[in-house]
């Protein structure tokens, strides 16, 4: 993902990121080309940010494929927790 700042810009550039601050919107280009345009919270960028990070979504792939588990008894016991 590409981040552009915009300082300044043309009345209608700023009329449609008001717009999609409350809702999605559509663009359509004369080429037929569609974009969509969606403001973003903090939350949204930082998962946008994770599913990059190919060395995190590996470990995280490789830990969903195990199959093997440790039943809560043994991990209590392995903790030295008592009954």
């Amino acid at each position: 993902m590409k981040t552009v700042t915009i300082t300044g810009g043309s009345a209608e550039i700023r009329a449609l990121l008001d717009q999609a601050r409350d809702e999605d919107v559509v663009v359509l280009m004369d080429d037929g080309s569609e974009f969509l345009l969606s403001a973003i919270d903090d939350f949204d960028h930082e998962i946008a940010q994770t599913r990059r990070n190919e060395k995190l979504m590996t470990l995280l792939d490789e830990r969903a494929a195990q199959t093997q588990t440790i039943p809560l008894e043994e991990v209590k016991r392995r903790l030295g927790f008592g009954d």
